[in-house]
């Protein structure tokens, strides 16, 4: 082989590397202007500006206007025809489940109410008849979709898509989750933690975007917490991180779901809130509580206010092991605003160690109800970086490039 013919392939697998990076780039956060583009991969802007030229002459990218600190630039993300993911969140007493693009555009979605106690064969049955039914009206197939997320709230071991703590989730011990969905559905399944993949959402398209380290804290049915480090979860051994719900709080109380006794979800979970109220107001449900806490009724402010508090006490011992730069609290609780975040963060205020160079905030989740459900697309559209690049990197641009026509980066 010829000096020349050498170099000119090493030029060729260095713009393909390049082109692969960008296209990862804009995978990771769904879409960034050219000049985010530029400082996140570190290439030079006329390097960036004709990959992107590139990619959109095969398909693969789409641009758009938009405005950057008052200037307009054109936005890049990837194109629908490259895919969609599937965000599958399957609560205690309901199912939620979005389509979702490369732009992390969710494009169809529907929440279905489930009974208490819901059993995993009739769910997951439900959950790919839906996922069918949610593809059939955006006119796509199964063979369009590129990873199927999906959020329980339990923990789960991430290499296996189990249930990895018996009691917490009765039923669904045992159960080979992403396994019976992906036999269902023939796709990918990823299956972790609800309050994970809130973390995983409010990281990377919500409150926590701009923080390398953050505590997410779902306050809920359950009580739980998603751990950002460096910009990545951290599930730790078998998926049990953050599980703060099953943190005792009080020696002498119940005895929870997972066995032990006093532990958080005994005393600010659902049935806690409910039975508190029981005797003065009758038979309840949360979203009862919920809506009578944002209706102004203070005996059931004080319920919620209450827990806010001892959820903060815990959450502040978390935050001083982990040292995160947020706090963002989300779950059905939150709805209730201030009620439950003034003192949860007035709880964590008291208790973390005060940094005066950084201190530690307590903000409300941007994404509302559906940050676990869009944690999920960012997990499934993750998850499938490697099989995109291949087919549509190599497959289209290299396609491209074969035929002479790709510019000189």
């Amino acid at each position: 082989m010829s000096r020349r013919a050498a170099a000119a392939g090493s030029q060729s697998s260095l713009r393909e590397a390049n082109k692969a990076l960008v296209v990862g780039t804009i995978q990771r956060y769904g879409g960034l202007t050219q000049v985010e583009l530029a400082a996140a991969t570190g290439l030079s802007q006329a390097t960036v500006s004709t990959i992107v030229r590139e990619l959109l002459a095969v398909g693969l990218v789409d641009t758009a206007v938009t405005t950057r600190s008052g200037r307009r630039a054109q936005l890049v993300t990837l194109a629908r025809r490259v895919g969609l993911a599937v965000g599958v969140q399957i609560g205690h007493r309901h199912l939620r489940i979005a389509l979702g693009d490369f732009a992390h555009e969710v494009v169809a979605e529907q929440v279905l109410p489930l009974p208490y106690e819901h059993p995993s064969d009739t769910t997951l049955d439900r959950t790919a008849l839906l996922v069918v039914d949610l593809l059939e009206r955006v006119g796509s197939g199964l063979e369009d979709v590129v990873g199927i997320g999906v959020g329980v709230p339990a923990p789960v071991d991430a290499d296996t898509g189990m249930v990895s703590v018996p009691g917490v989730m009765r039923g669904w011990e045992g159960e080979h989750l992403g396994q019976v969905l992906a036999k269902r559905l023939g796709r990918p399944v990823h299956v972790d933690n609800d309050a994970n993949l809130g973390a995983l959402a409010e990281s990377t398209l919500g409150a926590a975007r701009g923080y390398r380290d953050a505590v997410y804290v779902r306050a809920s049915y359950g009580t739980g917490a998603g751990i950002v480090i460096s910009g990545q979860v951290h599930r730790g051994f078998a998926g049990t991180a953050g599980e703060i719900g099953h943190v005792q709080v009080d020696p002498a109380g119940h005895i929870c779901r997972c066995g032990s006794r006093g532990c958080l979800d005994t005393v600010v979970g659902s049935s806690a809130l409910v039975e508190s109220l029981r005797a003065t107001h009758g038979s309840l449900a949360l979203r009862d509580v919920i809506a009578r806490t944002r209706d102004g009724d203070p005996g059931f402010a004080r319920v919620v206010a209450d827990a806010g508090a001892v959820i903060g006490a815990v959450v502040a011992g978390l935050g001083t092991a982990v040292n995160p730069q947020c706090v963002v609290v989300g779950g059905e609780l939150s709805e209730t605003g201030e009620v439950l975040l003034g003192p949860l963060r007035e709880a964590v205020r008291r208790r973390v160690l005060g940094n005066r160079i950084a201190p530690l905030e307590v903000v409300p989740a941007a994404l509302g109800q559906r940050a676990e459900v869009m944690g999920a697309l960012v997990l499934a559209l993750a998850s499938a970086d490697v099989a995109v690049r291949a087919d549509d990197v190599a497959g289209l641009v290299g396609g491209d490039e074969e035929d002479g026509q790709g510019d000189e980066g």
